[in-house]
């Protein structure tokens, strides 16, 4: 017996039921055998297009369900985590261009209730320096600005000094806190004698105790991220549900080379603080580790001096709404707003600064509703999912918005 498919059988199966039910004098009539006129007159059902291509598909959800608009948060909001100036290259890595006019970055800011945006990558020296009075002097409380550890000077015999006294100059100069990029861990490498790369530098180094020190003594929170999504160190094949996210970025890829195994960046992280318990860590992208909530929360529960922040990882916490919510009920002091936000750009969709952005982390934070898009995009960028709403209570919503970032910012009162 030949194959039918699921077309064929439905015909056939209905023609059988319509001749059932057709008097008995229907031969008699002369008008033939119903079952094989409607086999005779099916048109071969056209087969789709089997040539389309994964980028190209732009499937639209055929679910009707409630669409909440929040166009403001629930309570003013600090934005703990964006980058908004860029190296500028032409000025020899000591200056820096602004992404986007601070005019405009303000318009965004107060039709969406952000008080305070935090720019994480402020850089070191003049171009911090430029930085801040750009930002902060010139729109007092809108903009906080961080330093970075300057990781060209590592070689130096007496590096943990030297950035040790770069970060009291940088509060001085009127730095916040300090960013710690994945350069520490995934690129920064130590050089042989002739200047060649050799060995990478583990994020817990000894080399670099007197800098997590000398932050903590000076009040600067460290916002850290040495680690990416765990789907990163893996092989980019079919099984990969980020393949996509890494077919358009391969240098995001840690997998094979000599980069070290996820968790084992994630574990010298946590060495690190574990020895600096008096300094403030705040792990950003949900701990490094937003596909595993239940490890997050071990960090929490072992580190108190560790805070975690949700930058362009609502696409993971939205999809496991009922753990997150969760997660979110316990850790409710501990957990930070912020977004990743870069100006401009096309790349990375879930990190682009605008109206849209915050309406989809608001929409995540304080409605309940269903299977709606992570970030302002055709294609969802890290993976082809959905996210649900956690409708968090107000008492919640004020301490992620607000409350928390200012216990971790004492020197900063949001007007």
């Amino acid at each position: 017996m030949g194959t039918v498919n699921r077309r064929e059988w439905l015909t056939r199966t209905g023609a059988v039921m319509g001749a059932a039910v057709a008097t008995t004098g229907a031969e008699a009539r002369g008008e033939g055998d119903l079952r094989g006129e409607t086999m005779q007159g099916q048109e071969p059902a056209p087969k789709p297009d089997a040539s389309l291509k994964l980028v190209d598909y732009q499937p639209k959800s055929m679910l009707h369900v409630p669409v909440t608009v929040v166009e403001k948060a629930a309570f003013p909001v600090i934005d703990m985590h964006t980058h908004l100036t860029v190296r500028n290259a032409q000025a020899n890595a000591r200056q820096s261009r602004r992404a986007m006019p601070p005019e405009d970055l303000l318009k965004v800011m107060d039709a969406r209730n952000i008080r305070t945006m935090v720019n994480l990558t402020g850089g070191q020296g003049e171009r911090l320096a430029g930085n801040i009075a750009g930002l902060d002097r010139a729109h007092p409380g809108r903009f906080l600005t961080f330093t970075e550890p300057t990781w060209t000077e590592a070689q130096r015999p007496d590096y943990a000094k030297w950035q040790a006294d770069q970060f009291a100059a940088a509060k001085t100069a009127g730095a916040m806190g300090v960013k710690v990029l994945k350069t520490l861990g995934l690129f920064l490498r130590d050089k042989d004698a002739a200047g060649k790369d050799g060995a990478l530098v583990k994020v817990d180094d000894p080399r670099f105790d007197p800098m997590w020190e000398q932050a903590g003594a000076l009040g600067f929170p460290v916002a850290i991220h040495v680690g990416d999504p765990e789907a990163f160190f893996l092989p980019t094949d079919r099984y990969n549900e980020r393949y996509e996210e890494l077919a358009n970025h391969p240098d995001w890829s840690f997998h094979g080379k000599d980069f070290p195994a996820f968790k084992a960046v994630l574990e010298a992280r946590d060495r690190v603080f574990k020895r600096h318990p008096k300094t403030t860590f705040v792990a950003l992208h949900v701990g490094h580790w937003a596909e595993n909530l239940p490890a997050v929360g071990e960090m929490l529960d072992t580190y108190k001096n560790v805070h975690i922040e949700i930058g362009a990882r609502i696409g993971e916490l939205g999809r496991q709404p009922r753990q997150s919510r969760k997660f979110f009920d316990k850790y409710q002091d501990r957990i930070m707003f912020g977004t990743d936000a870069v100006p401009n750009g096309t790349e990375t969709p879930q990190q682009i600064f605008g109206l849209d952005l915050y309406q989809i982390y608001y929409r995540f934070l304080q409605t309940e509703d269903e299977y709606f898009d992570y970030a302002p995009a055709p294609v969802p960028p890290q993976g082809r999912w959905q996210i649900y709403g956690i409708g968090l209570p107000e008492p919640i919503l004020k301490k992620v918005y607000l409350d928390n970032a200012l216990r971790a910012l004492p020197r900063h009162t949001a007007p």
